[in-house]
This record gives C-alpha cells, sequence and structure tokens, in this order.
C-alpha cells in the first residue's frame, strides 16, 4: 500500500490517504497514518492532491557512516556501532517543496537515504523480537547537509536541522522487503549517487532494535539509515531527485 498525506480544495486541513491508481482514498479528519483503518467513503484524484510529508514525526533519528564508501570519501573510518544524530523534525518538507540554502552555509549538499517509519511503539526490543514487526512502511528522505558547518562545529545538529533539510516523501510503500534495494540520487538528471541498502554496514533491523533500546520509537517516527557515497553541492535552481527502488522518486528544487 502506498500512504500519503495531502492537500485538496475540498477540505481546509491536512489528510491522511491511501493511494490507488489515479485514486486517493481519504481517512477519517485527524486519523493517524500509521494507526489508520481503511474504509473507502470518499476519494478524490491524485492529479488534484498535493502530496505532502507523509509523516509528522516526534524525532528524526539518522544514521552516519552507514555505508563504507561515503565514509571513505568523507575521510572518516567505519564506526564500530552506528553512529546516530538526530534531526529537527521542523526540517520536514513534502515532495515538490522547496530546499532552502542558508545565508550561514556556502557548502550545502544531498544525501539520499531510505527512511523507515515507525508503525507501532517500539522499545528495549529482545532478541526474540522481529523488528520488521514495528515498521509502517519506507519512504524516500534527503538528509539535507551543510557540510562547511558540520565540519565547523564537530557535532551534526546546525548542519543537519535548518529548516527544508529534511525532503521525505513522496509516499510510505508499506509492502517492501527493505534488506536489497537500490538507492539512486540525481542532481537536474544526472546520477550523483547509487547504491544498494544491501551494503549497509548496518542493516534495517539492527537499527531499529538498536535504536529501541536507547529511545522509545513512537509511530510516526523516521529512522534515516545512511547515504551512499557521491554526495555533492546544491546550488539554487537545481532539481534533486531521491529514487528508491519500489517506493518511487522524491523530487525538490534548490532555492
Amino acid at each position: 500500500m502506498k500512504l500519503c498525506r495531502v492537500q485538496h480544495e475540498s477540505f481546509a486541513e491536512a489528510r491522511n490517504g491511501l493511494i490507488e491508481g489515479d485514486q486517493v482514498w481519504l481517512l477519517a479528519e485527524n486519523q493517524n497514518v500509521a494507526n489508520a483503518e481503511f474504509e473507502r467513503s470518499q476519494s478524490i484524484a491524485l492529479s488534484a492532491a498535493k502530496l505532502l510529508a507523509p509523516v509528522t514525526p516526534s524525532k528524526i533519528v539518522c544514521v552516519g557512516r552507514n555505508y563504507r564508501e561515503h565514509a571513505a570519501e568523507m575521510g572518516n573510518k567505519m564506526p564500530d556501532e552506528p553512529l546516530l544524530f538526530l534531526k529537527a523534525p521542523s526540517a520536514v518538507i513534502g515532495n515538490g517543496d522547496c530546499i532552502q540554502l542558508p545565508p550561514a552555509s556556502t557548502q550545502v549538499e544531498h544525501e539520499g537515504e531510505l527512511g523507515v517509519v515507525i508503525g507501532k511503539q517500539a522499545q528495549k526490543l529482545g532478541d526474540d523480537d522481529d523488528p520488521l514487526n514495528y515498521v509502517l512502511g519506507y519512504t524516500c528522505v534527503n538528509d539535507v547537509t551543510a557540510r562547511d558547518l558540520q565540519r565547523k562545529d564537530v557535532q551534526f545538529t546546525r548542519a543537519k536541522s535548518f529548516d527544508t533539510f529534511c525532503p521525505v516523501g513522496p509516499w510510505i510503500e508499506t509492502e517492501l522487503d527493505p534488506l536489497n534495494l537500490t538507492v539512486k540520487t540525481r542532481v537536474n538528471g544526472v546520477e550523483k549517487q547509487s547504491g544498494r541498502t544491501a551494503d549497509m554496514a548496518f542493516s534495517v533491523p539492527f537499527l531499529i532494535r538498536y535504536i529501541a533500546n536507547i529511545m522509545t520509537l513512537l509511530p510516526g517516527d523516521l529512522i534515516v539509515t545512511g547515504t551512499p557515497a557521491g554526495v555533492s553541492p546544491l546550488k539554487p535552481d537545481d532539481i534533486v531527485e531521491v529514487e528508491i527502488e519500489g517506493i518511487g522518486s522524491l523530487q525538490n528544487r534548490v532555492c
């Protein structure tokens, strides 16, 4: 299933929905997509809807240096354990929204990544717990980064959390095996990044269990699983596209 959040002229507030073909079946108002029960009572044309970011997470947990070639291109050693950092939820934007370049940075770069959307509360998972049972689905994420500020600050908060620095979408795909997917990023149609999730140092199930034993993961939370090699600077009017096998394509313009 493809789950989404949409705006439409026929309703005032954003609504959650299920995409089937060229239609969006709407959930009841205020119903969280992570706990949705789909009753096909009202639909709108997908072409008439604006797709918003499909998640409104309480937190965004990101994984650094999860692809060896990316760690190498940054001049970093691979960590022995997942390198975690948080990205501000206020950085989230949707498909088609504009990535804003902040005056504080002169080197803003793209990082195409697989996003994991949590479907039910996960806390202190044991060896017998299947971490994938806590997943609602998967989406495309661009972990936009002010690289110069990341180097300057050492820690990642400012460099990763400017408004608009977390494009997510275009929807959540619930029926997907995350273990061996192609992740690609293009800028103005030119391929910059290409990798497979099978090349991650720490797999999606490992990451969910690891993170859930540090902090409680709530429905709608987003885990961003790391980026392949090939990051590059962005400039105004660039079109950035993150495409993940089995999900689709997230596209944003830089302004």
